[in-house]
């Protein structure tokens, strides 16, 4: 493994530890970069991926609270794809929702 140039006084005489870089020279420390994480990959309720700006139907009636039901078969265009327990960002009918990616389908 290469070791990278000081970033405070550029030379290249560098001691690696655990989790950080430190410079022999200038005794300037650094954090070292975590290994990238794998991309996250959302799927609907058919198995195919989904990513950002696709179009979607709802595939079963759900409840969004009080007397409101968003219908099977709803269509939404252009999501997002965003982190935390719902993963999909959409307007359907002008109203934002988030939904769970099993509820729904790849239009």
């Amino acid at each position: 493994m290469s070791h990278p140039a000081c970033p405070a006084c550029t030379l290249e005489d560098v001691l690696s530890h655990s989790a950080h870089w430190e410079c022999s020279t200038c005794g300037h420390e650094w954090p070292k970069e975590a290994a990238p994480e794998a991309a996250r990959v959302v799927k609907d309720a058919h198995g195919n991926v989904l990513i950002d700006g696709d179009s979607i139907s709802v595939i079963k009636d759900l409840k969004l609270g009080g007397a409101q039901v968003l219908k099977a078969g709803s269509k939404a265009k252009n999501i997002r794809l965003v982190d935390g327990d719902h993963e999909i960002d959409c307007k359907i009918d002008g109203v934002a929702i988030m939904l769970k990616a099993c509820f729904v389908k790849k239009a």
